[in-house]
């Protein structure tokens, strides 16, 4: 597996955007089709066209990350969303760091290129 990690420069504010990556019902307008939360919303089972995929969440930050981890993938990899503020400009940035089969890095960050792009519609940013 290869990690990698994408940044989107965003126009929106930090809690705005925390609460998409964060808030079930926001999740469903630009993740996926679907979310059942488990575990008192530990965990959350993922669906697209009809298949689930449970993720937990492995840690978060208000306003700063969350952190997920595929329940059938490798101990050691995980996707992550993470909000970073330039200290000098004041811009706001998206990280995302996931993990893909080696021959299948660029489809996965065209993915997350295209998620994103939902995202920012949903948000006006």
């Amino acid at each position: 597996m290869t990690k990698f990690e994408i940044e989107y420069p965003i126009k929106s504010s930090v809690k705005v955007l925390y609460d998409g990556l964060t808030d079930s019902s926001k999740l469903t307008e630009w993740f996926c089709d679907e979310i059942r939360l488990m575990d008192n919303g530990n965990r959350m089972e993922f669906f697209w066209d009809g298949s689930g995929q449970i993720a937990k969440i492995v840690s978060k930050k208000e306003n700063k990350f969350i952190r997920f981890h595929w329940e059938d993938e490798d101990d050691e990899t995980y996707f992550e969303l993470k909000i970073q503020i330039d200290e000098i400009t004041n811009d706001v940035a998206l990280f995302v760091t996931d993990f893909a089969e080696d021959d299948e890095v660029e489809e996965a960050k065209m993915l997350w290129d295209n998620q994103i792009k939902d995202l920012f519609q949903i948000l006006g940013a």
